[in-house]
């Protein structure tokens, strides 16, 4: 357990499990990503439903490619910010009150997200998607398991604020 001045802090001890959760989003996404990277062809969609595709793209930017071709400075600097995500995400974790499960599940979604795209950006350079879903043409920008998870956490840390502001109010 660990100590702050001289206070046993249990949330260490609860964290663990949350810290796990957020280590088999990494290797989720990682076993998706290596099994898109050698099942598909780049850029070749593979229809799966009238409205979803799996198709192997390569993201040098961040969220809908942005700054995809900035010329690779990009890479070191999205690498940088997710660093320090990842790294005050973990400590918010291991503080976060027990109670608090929604927000601490939302802090494990995104923590597992960032350090799965994180991997990607600093071994390959680029970030590995192939989740495709579109509707008459429109197509969303492609995503793999980590921005679901991203997505999914921030929406349940969104939902956690509605949810510990009306207890606040009351």
């Amino acid at each position: 357990m660990a100590m702050a001045n001289g206070v046993v802090l249990r949330n260490g001890v609860h964290a663990w499990r949350w810290y796990l959760l957020a280590l088999v989003l990494v290797l989720l996404d990682q076993y998706t990503k290596g099994l898109a990277s050698a099942s598909l062809d780049y850029g070749r969609p593979v229809q799966v439903f009238s409205w979803f595709n799996l198709t192997l793209q390569y993201n040098t930017g961040a969220a809908f490619s942005f700054l995809s071709d900035a010329g690779g400075w990009q890479r070191w600097f999205f690498t940088g910010i997710a660093v320090v995500i990842s790294g005050a995400l973990t400590i918010w974790l291991f503080i976060a009150p027990r109670g608090q499960w929604l927000l601490i599940l939302s802090l494990s979604l995104i923590l597992g997200g960032a350090i799965g795209n994180l991997w990607d950006r600093v071994v390959l350079g680029y970030v590995v998607d192939f989740i495709s879903v579109h509707y008459r043409g429109w197509y969303f920008p492609a995503f793999n398991l980590a921005d679901s998870a991203i997505t999914v956490g921030a929406g349940c840390m969104l939902l956690d604020s509605f949810v510990h502001r009306e207890k606040n109010d009351d």
